[in-house]
């Protein structure tokens, strides 16, 4: 096959223009294109009234040899690449060589979000039958539970946005894409996995794919069904209150109900959100670090406007779908503003798991059709700006949990303290005065939104060095999209889980830098941000669990 990129055409092209277009641009006869298929679509909207669709096709010549002698040094035309996924050059059944019957020490997988969900397939696949240990519920339990903070107001702190089955990414825009560097193609093997679990086709080749919760709930279950039929085992409600180690190795865990399960290979696929966990993490002695993170709010506006502001008279075309943005701004005060988690088409949702404190997050469904875009308008900080202890030494890891739950806390106070979000108009933030009523953009956040001043001096939802940032940053938006920052459009606080506030620390092999056996991964080990890179992260990890493996059954046996 060979591979063409970069071939442009009208966002108003005919289906049937396609073909023509491949053979003029490697200038041979029809006949000789065989067959053709689109490996990815993406668009250029630069300018807005001649919106072009950008293709990368694969194709099958009758002479490829000679047409890749034509263009020799083109780096639009060459072979196309073998983007199968491979067991590390093994069979999946040389991984499981060293499974005997009965008694041995499977390994653990604790958490089911993206990155647990391949770390289990893949090590499903190789034969190792790993046992997933979940603290939240099965997914469409997890739903239910999470419906009764949305409308009553009744939250369960081991079942919710953050915890359960599929992890916080259920309760998302399900966005499938990422800028992680993939020289092995892991993200297509993602990709084609969630094709097999029920995801529109469309995913392999649309250059920003997103499935929206509804779908995922259903293709979590189906992977949850493959794992099962090749060994694996998922228990849910089953949280880990400690882990076990000896001279170094991890040895196994303990559960809450008190049952022990033995192992020496334990993946770690905590999500950002576990906070209890990294505690006992750290009281166990297992090497992790204090890393920056981002806080800020949500901003709604209407999506027609973020339409016509990005695609112009082409705004609602289907092809295109609902706009989305991507904005930064440098702060004179030194701090960086950007957005983040951009969902268009989207609702804003309670995403906190404990008692009294208010999270936001952004979620879309497939469609997309939703009234309103949102996004999180948020602010780097450093560990040195969530520092508990004045001192001079390092921060303690735990440092930004505890800042986290002093701004979601103080959310829950500014809201109604019913788990309603505080909330403010744009134009009332950028004057610093309280909202009193809304304006033409109607909040989606449920429980609801009680209108307060984010800004307020003493205070204020967010540090006073986020506010003058995010302030100043409105009006620079508007720069870019125009009505960014419209007076009616509405921030809701806080949004302050946009990533894990620590790292535990991994060496190459993947292992904990002080702890054998034990695999740090995905977002909450500080090692992806989003479905797409931690699914990555999780393969990775299984595939360093296999590796292990094999090197011991080749010790055992020499």
């Amino acid at each position: 096959m060979l591979r063409i990129t970069e071939l442009r055409l009208p966002l108003d092209h005919p289906e049937e223009a396609l073909r023509p277009a491949v053979v003029q641009r490697l200038g041979i006869a029809d006949a000789a294109l065989q067959s053709f298929t689109v490996f990815k679509r993406s668009y250029d909207a630069r300018k807005k009234s001649a919106i072009q669709l950008i293709y990368t096709l694969d194709c099958a010549l009758a002479d490829e040899a000679a047409v890749l002698a034509r263009f020799q040094g083109d780096p639009h035309i060459r072979p196309t690449p073998d983007t199968r996924y491979k067991f590390l050059g093994h069979a999946p059944a040389d991984f499981a060589a060293h499974v005997h019957e009965g008694g041995e020490k499977r390994p653990l997988v604790i958490g089911f979000g993206p990155c647990g969900i391949f770390a289990a397939l893949i090590l499903a696949q190789m034969g190792l039958r790993p046992i997933v240990l979940e603290r939240g519920k099965e997914v469409r339990q997890r739903t239910q539970d999470t419906w009764g903070l949305w409308r009553r107001r009744e939250l369960n702190p081991e079942s919710n946005v953050q915890f359960g089955e599929g992890g916080a990414g259920t309760f998302s825009d399900g966005k499938l894409y990422s800028q992680i560097s993939d020289p092995r193609h892991l993200t297509r093997k993602v990709l084609t996995e969630f094709v097999k679990a029920g995801a529109p086709e469309e995913i392999l080749f649309v250059s920003k794919p997103h499935i929206g919760t509804f779908r995922l709930v259903s293709m979590v279950e189906k992977i949850r069904a493959d794992i099962e039929a090749l060994g694996g085992e998922i228990r849910f409600q089953q949280r880990v209150i400690d882990l076990h180690i000896d001279g170094g190795q991890v040895r196994g865990v303990t559960l809450a109900s008190g049952e022990q399960i033995d192992s020496e290979h334990v993946v770690l696929a905590l999500g950002h959100s576990a906070r209890d966990t990294f505690a006992m993490l750290q009281q166990r002695g297992v090497y992790m670090e204090a890393k920056p993170f981002s806080v800020g709010f949500r901003i709604e506006h209407p999506q027609s406007l973020i339409d016509k502001a990005r695609f112009g008279p082409n705004a609602g075309n289907p092809i295109l779908g609902a706009a989305d943005y991507k904005l930064v701004h440098h702060a004179k005060n030194g701090r960086s503003v950007y957005s983040f988690c951009m969902c268009p088409g989207g609702t804003v949702v309670a995403a906190t798991s404990e008692p009294e404190r208010v999270v936001t997050n952004g979620m879309s469904q497939y469609s997309r059709n939703e009234r309103n875009a949102n996004a999180g308008i948020v602010v780097g900080i450093s560990p040195q700006d969530y520092r508990q202890d004045p001192g001079d030494g390092p921060v303690n890891p735990l440092d930004g949990i505890a800042f986290q739950r002093q701004l979601e806390s103080r959310a829950f106070t500014l809201g109604d303290r019913a788990y309603g979000a505080p909330g403010q108009l744009v134009g009332d933030f950028i004057k610093g005065q309280a909202s009193k009523v809304l304006g033409r953009v109607e909040p989606s956040y449920k429980p609801g939104v009680h209108l307060t001043d984010l800004g307020a001096p003493g205070n204020e939802s967010l540090p006073d060095y986020a506010i003058h940032a995010i302030r100043e940053a409105l009006p620079a938006f508007e720069r870019q999209i125009k009505g960014f920052s419209m007076p009616d459009a509405v921030l809701t606080g806080v949004e302050t889980r946009t990533s894990s506030p620590l790292r535990i620390t991994r060496g190459r092999d993947y292992q904990s830098l002080n702890v054998k056996g034990l695999y740090p991964a995905g977002e909450g080990a500080g090692y992806a941000g989003g479905i797409m890179s931690a699914g990555v992260d999780g393969i990775e990890v299984a595939e360093a669990v296999g590796a292990s493996l094999l090197k011991l059954q080749r010790a055992g046996s020499a």
